[in-house]
């Protein structure tokens, strides 16, 4: 890519797409082609096609799917297999029939079997059973990493396939039945030491920000402290605060810096090919796609500790053993992304430290 390239960011509002553009432009990439829902819907071939037929676009970065948690994954399975198919075959579609000289398509650690070995090795795709509840959307991600294999190899076009271990960072969500344990964590803690301090204006401006339920700062006391108890926030009659964490604690995650993650992808578009992506000596080509992780996994209790060390809360956390734990481990083997030159470079404690500061920052 040079800088004047036209560059293609799908799903630019989201984790992974803000982090793409803020790092692009920090390298002096200035032509960005940056579209809203609204303005373009990459579910409509017909707009789709439009679109890239008019900008025809250089460069394409796909980070833009419909994504949601347990309960929308497996209530919504319709929608996230054709709405996620759909933003896929057209995009890919339409960057072959353009000559787009190179696409990344994003997708998800969730594409690997339930029971896979560990540490997830790129080869392990399709060697067993999807988790049932994101089999759908699963289905989808592996769909659109053989599509790319695909048209690379009947087109010879430059495709690569990124699959992102659990991330976290600025423009996360931190709405606690929706949010990710990461940031979930973050603002309980923070809500927690709050209480413990006895600091209802912090407690009321975050709740201004981002409400619980129908619940603001504007509530009464005890209409917002029902509201933190049924999110797992407590204060005893003596003072202490409990949290409440799902689970044993002992499962082990794998968590990346959003930004790092942008900078990975970056790094693949500017440095590498899909040639790179596999063994030439392979009679079939396949698994050709890239995990992007850290190869370092952490329990979620000592992930608990982390921020609460950070936070400087008192408190202590209530593991709640009648919630599901999920797998107990899920880390990505990274080989063949530090054979292809990239290492991640911030850490889970560095990382913690910047999304508190992130998620405080939102309030001035």
């Amino acid at each position: 890519m040079d800088k004047n390239s036209k560059i293609f960011i799908a799903g630019h509002r989201g984790l992974v797409g803000s982090a793409i553009v803020k790092n692009l432009k920090s390298k002096g990439y200035h032509n960005l082609l940056l579209r809203t829902r609204s303005e373009l819907d990459l579910t409509d071939t017909s707009s789709v096609s439009n679109f890239f037929e008019t900008e025809k676009p250089d460069y394409v970065f796909l980070a833009a799917a419909k994504v949601g948690g347990i309960v929308a994954n497996n209530t919504y399975r319709a929608d996230f297999i054709y709405e996620n198919l759909m933003i896929q075959n057209n995009v890919i579609h339409q960057s072959y029939c353009n000559n787009v000289k190179k696409m990344m398509f994003l997708g998800s650690t969730c594409i690997y079997p339930k029971t896979c070995p560990q540490p997830m090795r790129e080869d392990y795709l399709l060697t067993d059973t999807l988790e049932y509840t994101n089999e759908p959307y699963a289905i989808a991600k592996i769909a659109g990493i053989k599509m790319c294999e695909s048209y690379n190899l009947q087109y010879g076009t430059n495709f690569i396939s990124v699959m992102p271990t659990n991330l976290y960072g600025p423009n996360d969500n931190f709405d606690l039945e929706k949010s990710h344990v990461l940031p979930a964590l973050i603002r309980k803690v923070h809500l927690g030491k709050a209480l413990e301090n006895n600091d209802w204006d912090a407690i009321d401006e975050d709740l201004d920000r981002l409400p619980i339920g129908k619940v603001s700062g504007s509530d009464s006391k005890d209409v917002k402290i029902i509201a933190l108890k049924k999110q797992g926030i407590s204060i005893s009659t003596s003072g202490e605060v409990s949290v409440e964490i799902w689970g044993t604690g002992k499962p082990m995650r794998e968590f990346l810096w959003s930004e790092d993650m942008a900078d990975a992808c970056v790094y693949l578009m500017e440095k590498r090919n899909f040639e790179d992506t596999y063994k030439k000596e392979e009679k079939e080509i396949r698994n050709t796609h890239i995990n992007i992780g850290t190869g370092i996994d952490i329990s979620i209790a000592a992930l608990a500790n982390l921020i609460k060390k950070h936070l400087a809360f008192k408190g202590v956390f209530v593991f709640n053993t009648d919630k599901p734990d999920g797998t107990m481990v899920k880390r990505t083997d990274v080989t063949k992304l530090s054979s292809l030159g990239w290492k991640h470079s911030i850490d889970v404690p560095e990382g913690i430290a910047l999304m508190y500061s992130y998620y405080i920052g939102q309030s001035e």
